[in-house]
C-alpha cells in the first residue's frame, strides 16, 4: 500500500490530537478525528493551526482548503471504520485508553496499527487492553506541537509485530519526521529519559546553591544546546575521543545528582501552589505577555524544519 493511500483516525482531539490531525492532512493523508466536543471546537482548533502558517507565508489560502477538504470529525466510532492507522491521544489514565481499545476493536477492521501518543505509559501496558491484535499495538509519541516538532519516537511492546513497525515508521516519515525506534520499552522512552537526566541534574545545582534557575537556563541556551541542533550527542563526543571522555566521566559522576525523586525545588513549589504558567508563578512570574512572549519563543526553533508535502 503506498502511503497516500492509508486512511488515517485519531481518537482525541485536545492539544495533540489536533495537532496531528494538522500535520496529516496537510502532508495528504485523509483523516478523521473522533472527539466529544463538538466538530465547530475541533474546527477552530485545527483552523488556528492553519492560520498562523498562513501568517509565516508557508501554505496558501488554497493549500489550506486542499487540506480542509482531507480532514473530518465523529462522535462515533463507526466513524473510523475504514482506518488503517489510529492514533490515540486520550488522557494517559491507563483504564481510559483501554476502554477506547475495545471500542476500536469493535469498530476497525481493517487497522494495521493502533499506536499510542502517550509520553509514559508501556506499550506492553498497553496492549493488555486488545484481545483481537496486540501485534498491531505500539507506541509513537510525538512532541508537542507535532505539526512542527519534527521527531517521533516508536515503542515496540514484546508483542508488537515488525510490521506494524514499519509501516508507522514510513508513514511518519512520509510527514517529514525523523523517527527513532527504541529497542525495547523503559519508562520515559528516549526523549524524556534525556530531558529528565538534565532537569534532575539543573534541579540538583538550584538545591545545592550552585547557580540560579536563570543562570542555568542561560548556560544551556548559549553553551551547548545550540550544538545538537546540528550534531548528535555521540557525534560529539566521538569528535573529541573515548580516551577523554573516559577521564572527565571518572572525575565528574561522583558529583552528580543521583535522586530517585523529585527534588526539593519542585515539591516545594507544589506544596506552596505556585505550579508555573498555570498559576502565574513558579520557578518564575508569569503574565499575559510573557506567556505569549515564551510560547512564540518555543515554536521558533522548529519553523526552520517546517517541511510538509502538501496535497496537490
Amino acid at each position: 500500500m503506498k502511503p497516500l493511500e492509508l486512511k488515517i483516525g485519531i481518537t482525541g482531539m485536545g492539544a495533540i490530537g489536533t495537532s496531528l490531525a494538522a500535520l496529516f492532512t496537510g502532508n495528504g493523508y485523509r483523516t478523521t478525528v473522533l472527539g466529544r466536543r463538538g466538530e465547530a471546537v475541533f474546527m477552530a482548533g485545527y483552523d488556528a493551526l492553519y492560520a498562523v502558517l498562513r501568517e509565516r507565508g508557508l501554505i496558501s489560502e488554497e493549500q489550506q482548503e486542499r487540506c480542509r477538504a482531507l480532514v473530518s470529525y465523529t462522535t462515533d466510532y463507526a466513524g473510523l471504520a475504514d482506518a488503517d492507522i489510529v492514533i490515540e491521544c486520550v488522557s494517559e489514565d491507563l483504564g481510559e485508553k483501554h476502554k477506547v481499545y475495545a471500542l476500536l476493536e469493535g469498530a476497525c477492521e481493517k487497522i494495521q496499527v493502533l499506536a499510542s501518543a502517550t509520553s509514559a505509559i508501556s506499550p506492553d501496558d498497553l496492549a493488555k487492553g486488545v484481545k483481537k491484535w496486540p501485534e498491531k499495538v505500539l507506541v509513537a509519541h510525538p512532541f508537542n506541537p507535532p505539526h512542527l516538532v519534527p521527531f517521533v519516537e516508536i515503542v515496540k511492546g514484546a508483542r508488537t509485530g515488525q510490521e506494524a513497525v514499519d509501516l508507522t515508521f514510513g508513514f511518519f516519515e512520509s510527514c517529514g519526521r525523523k523517527v527513532s525506534v527504541m529497542k525495547k520499552s523503559a519508562p520515559g522512552f528516549i526523549a524524556n529519559r534525556l530531558h529528565h537526566a538534565l532537569i534532575r541534574e539543573a534541579m540538583y545545582m538550584v538545591d545545592n546553591g550552585l547557580a540560579d534557575p536563570r543562570e542555568i537556563d542561560k548556560a544551556l541556551m548559549y553553551s551547548f544546546m545550540p550544538r545538537y541542533t546540528s550534531v548528535g550527542l555521540f557525534e560529539h563526543h566521538d569528535g573529541y575521543g573515548m580516551d577523554m571522555l573516559e577521564k572527565l566521566q571518572n572525575y565528574l559522576y561522583p558529583h552528580l545528582a543521583a535522586g530517585t525523586c523529585s527534588p526539593d525545588m519542585v515539591v516545594s513549589k507544589v506544596k506552596a501552589g505556585t505550579l508555573g504558567m498555570k498559576t502565574g508563578k513558579g520557578i518564575y512570574e508569569w503574565n499575559d505577555a510573557s506567556i505569549a512572549d515564551f510560547r512564540k519563543k518555543a515554536a521558533e526553533p522548529y519553523w526552520r524544519f517546517f517541511n510538509w508535502n502538501f496535497p496537490g
